[in-house]
């Protein structure tokens, strides 16, 4: 069986997108073959276009725009879309994940994902939604399952055998296991040290654009 994992993150390194499919595809049986892509611009090559349309099932991994898909990420499912109308077999699944705690927040961007495979002729298969995206390149390595990743990884457990034995399932939503009043404390402290580590000074995270 052929998977590819698609990251779609505008990041070119060390984003939560990436990090999620590196956990998902360590439940993989070794039978899978994994190909990984990193999309972060707005054009795949020919030669990315010709490997994933021999491939069984893709996995789009992207952070929440604006309750939807990034824009780059957009431009590539529309090249997509032009090859897929030669009558494509793939199954497609997604994960979304966002600076939200609440994982239902990534509802309507999965929608998207779904209709455009239901307008370009590919199965929808299932997703995730997950909460707390912000946090997840902070957190310390533990073992699976347990701590305040553990519910995105057992999602993450539960979609990969979905995916191996070539099976849809029901979108989900999760959140990390931590008290929402910790996570955005987490949240505001990084946005602190993000401001300092830029030049800038922490009253300018309360400033307003107002309009001419």
């Amino acid at each position: 069986m052929r998977v590819a994992l698609i990251n779609g993150s505008p990041k070119t390194k060390k984003s939560a997108s990436g990090a999620i499919l590196k956990d998902l595809e360590s439940y993989f049986p070794e039978y899978v073959s994994v190909q990984k892509y990193d999309v972060y611009t707005a054009r795949l090559s020919d030669g990315a276009i010709e490997e994933l349309l021999h491939a069984d099932a893709w996995v789009f991994s992207f952070p929440l725009y604006v309750d939807g898909i990034p824009g780059h990420l957009l431009s590539c499912l529309a090249q997509l879309e032009a090859v897929c109308a030669q009558n494509c077999r793939v199954a497609v699944y997604g994960i979304v994940n966002c600076g939200f705690y609440e994982g239902i927040q990534n509802e309507t961007a999965l929608k998207i994902l779904q209709n455009w495979c239901e307008k370009t002729g590919l199965t929808w298969s299932g997703g995730i939604g997950i909460g707390g995206g912000g946090a997840m390149g902070m957190l310390p390595e533990m073992e699976r399952e347990k701590g305040p990743k553990a519910p995105i990884n057992l999602a993450l457990r539960v979609l990969a055998e979905r995916i191996f034995l070539c099976k849809t399932q029901e979108n989900c939503y999760v959140s990390l296991a931590m008290p929402r009043l910790f996570y955005k404390a987490g949240a505001q402290m990084g946005w602190r040290q993000m401001i300092r580590a830029n030049g800038g000074r922490i009253r300018d995270l309360g400033k307003k654009m107002i309009g001419s």
